[in-house]
């Protein structure tokens, strides 16, 4: 590079105005039952919350929006139990609970119970 190009370069980087940067806003979507949409960090249409970039990067959908503020939801646990039914359970080889096969052959039903936790 000449001297003179060099001196231009200077000149314009010592007068150039750099823009001020936008704030980043890291914003979760929401439709009206606040059931998350979308994670963006765009201006986009329809209703948002802002939230901290910690969120924006996990980008739960087991959150619900409530009065503006994110609510995470609690997993539901429900344990399943095998038990014998006489009546509605499904017939099953009576020395193997896996195989299943027809009402005419000797059999033992068993029923799937399920039980919530809370």
């Amino acid at each position: 590079m000449s001297e003179e190009t060099t001196r231009n370069f200077w000149e314009v980087m010592r007068s150039f105005e750099w823009p001020e940067p936008k704030p980043i806003s890291y914003r979760l979507y929401h439709d009206a039952d606040g059931r998350p949409v979308i994670y963006s960090m765009e201006d986009l249409p329809g209703t948002y919350i802002e939230v901290d970039p910690e969120t924006y990067t996990r980008a739960s959908h087991h959150v619900r929006v409530r009065d503006g503020k994110l609510v995470e939801l609690q997993p539901k646990t429900a344990v399943t139990k095998l038990t014998k039914d006489t009546h509605s359970g499904m017939p099953c080889d009576p020395k193997d609970v896996c195989v299943v096969v027809d009402e005419k052959q000797a059999h033992t039903k068993w029923k799937k119970i399920f039980n919530d936790i809370d």
